[in-house]
């Protein structure tokens, strides 16, 4: 199980969903919680290294377990797999706000502007959504970070039946915290 998006789009909140009903997530715990995602980043620091070739042992022991995978990288998962992509959506204007406000918490800055930021987040999903339905070994469920913020309970059904039906949802939609929703577009 994927789960992929581009940055700031709701990947960790659908990480900590499928935890919460029942799917083991893959991650190191490198990257700690902190303000921006308190609840955790659920990342994998060897999924970095997909654009270098696929360690292709990881990825066997990855089966039935839920690992996160943005949306850029996704392309370099090989075919002689299957997988099943969550993946998620976000106005690019509210992905922008948070990953300047996250970069700013963390003292970084970025030498991209906005509009070529946005571009470049514009083009990356493009070619990750050409990607996903044109390659047969790719299953995918769209998932909309604010619909999954006024209705857990709807997305979370959504998700188990995709998954195959054996999830939590109660536990999974309790997961879902409107307040984390901190840059609206």
């Amino acid at each position: 199980m994927v789960v992929s998006g581009l940055p700031r789009s709701g990947t960790s909140m659908m990480m900590q969903m499928l935890e919460a009903g029942g799917v083991e997530p893959m991650t190191d715990g490198v990257r700690t919680a902190d303000e921006s995602n308190p609840k955790g980043y659920y990342e994998l620091e060897m999924v970095k290294d997909l654009e270098k070739g696929v360690d292709e042992v990881w990825l066997r022991s990855a089966r039935g377990r839920a690992v996160k995978i943005i949306a850029f990288l996704v392309r370099h998962l090989p075919e002689n797999f299957n997988y099943k992509v969550i993946l998620m959506h976000r106005g690019l204007d509210e992905v922008l706000a948070s990953q300047t406000k996250m970069l700013a918490k963390l003292g970084e800055t970025t030498d991209t502007d906005d509009p070529r930021m946005r571009k470049l987040f514009a083009d990356s999903l493009a070619r990750t959504k050409s990607l996903l339905a044109h390659r047969p070994c790719f299953d995918v469920l769209h998932v909309k970070y604010h619909s999954v913020i006024e209705d857990g309970r709807k997305h979370a059904d959504e998700v188990n039946r995709f998954l195959g039906g054996r999830l939590d949802t109660e536990a999974m939609a309790a997961v879902v915290n409107p307040e984390l929703y901190r840059n609206r577009g």
